[in-house]
């Protein structure tokens, strides 16, 4: 048993236990299981949340994706701009539609991706791009924004940053679409997969809508192929319970990284968070010399850490027909190699975060 996890679900579980299984009784007295009414709230909820007539609930994050650029009709021999350092999911649901990722190398300092580099980074054939909110904070949608300048669509990859700003605009409101993933690990996080896009273009939540039930609106009848992804009512209705605690949540997150920020700040480079951003430290991330080494340091001494990521995109072996090699990205391939997260869980105590720094001090004291 880890003395200090890098994530305690059930301490957060423990406090809300009344409210979430009063939401999933009801769910289960109705046998309203999937979609219905619990989805329809928390629609109208996070709607409410985000400023935008559009929220639509889906099966996943990855889904989230997959169902916008489906919508949005990118399809093979097409394009999509994006980073080669986020997870899996982000590339995965371009290469699903039969698209190439054109991949960007991220800025250094920030981790997101560098807009600097994105205009030569497009050609005839770019139809998108997927700028990812890496860790909590906001890419520099004041930078990419006037690049695009409305000639391919902007769907933000907000999974990581439900509730951040950027000059006081929310994350995922600022491209035609944004998703969303309520996995458990999330800031706000079911208990299980769940996914969400929102969108101001009627046109296009009605096409999600439509393609997340197999693109059939009833009675069997299909205007299109579409997929199987619909938001479960339970998960739905935990969704609800939660959300009314993101805030506060985000504010305690808030608050570790700040001690960190102080305490760390001799050993280690964290992503410069821009004073035009709020992040919501979705993690905690540390560039480190000899990352492995204070891995299975921390593990030994019962501290939870994890590596996001390890391996960048553009080397993954799933997408070797796109032509990268190593080196190509060298900034992510960097953090791929040196970045260490560390616990930020609101319900982190006072004591628990001392041990993190504790031990982060005694490794390189000691080294």
């Amino acid at each position: 048993m880890m003395n200090v996890p890098l994530l305690d679900l059930v301490a957060q579980y423990r406090v809300l236990r009344p409210e979430i299984e009063k939401a999933v009784h009801d769910v289960l007295e109705s046998q309203q299981c999937v979609l219905g009414p619990a989805v329809d709230r928390l629609e109208r909820e996070m709607a409410d949340d985000f400023g935008v007539p559009h929220a639509i609930g889906v099966a996943s994050g990855s889904d989230a994706l997959l169902l916008a650029l489906m919508a949005l009709d990118v399809q093979s021999g097409d394009e999509v701009i994006t980073t080669p350092y986020t997870f899996f999911a982000t590339a995965s649901a371009i290469a699903r539609v039969g698209a190439k990722a054109v991949f960007v190398d991220i800025d250094p300092a920030t981790y997101n991706i560098d807009p600097a580099q994105i205009a030569q980074a497009i050609t005839p054939r770019t139809r998108a791009i997927i700028p990812v909110h890496l860790f909590g904070q906001c890419a520099d949608m004041e930078a990419i924004l006037p690049i695009v300048d409305g000639k391919f669509h902007v769907i933000e990859d907000a999974a990581q940053a439900i509730g951040a700003t950027h000059h006081g605009k929310v994350a995922g409101t600022m491209g035609i679409a944004g998703c969303f993933s309520f996995f458990p690990s999330k800031n706000l996080g079911g208990a299980g997969d769940g996914g969400m896009v929102i969108t101001r273009d009627a046109v296009l939540a009605d096409r999600i809508r439509l393609l997340r039930v197999h693109g059939s609106r009833g009675n069997y009848e299909h205007q299109e192929v579409g997929i199987n992804s619909r938001l479960d009512s339970i998960q739905a209705a935990i969704l609800s319970v939660k959300r009314t605690y993101l805030a506060e949540w985000s504010r305690r997150r808030t608050e570790n990284a700040a001690v960190y920020d102080t305490a760390l700040a001799s050993i280690a480079v964290t992503p410069v968070i821009a004073p035009h951003n709020q992040s919501i430290y979705n993690q905690y991330v540390l560039r480190v010399p000899r990352r492995d080494a204070l891995v299975a340091h921390l593990k030994s001494a019962g501290i939870g850490c994890a590596v996001y990521y390890p391996l960048p995109l553009h080397l993954q072996p799933c997408f070797k027909s796109w032509g990268y090699r190593a080196g190509d990205f060298p900034h992510a391939e960097r953090a791929a190699k040196e970045t260490i997260a560390l616990p930020i869980f609101p319900e982190l105590s006072t004591l628990q975060r001392q041990m993190v720094i504790d031990q982060i001090h005694q490794f390189y004291k000691e080294g």
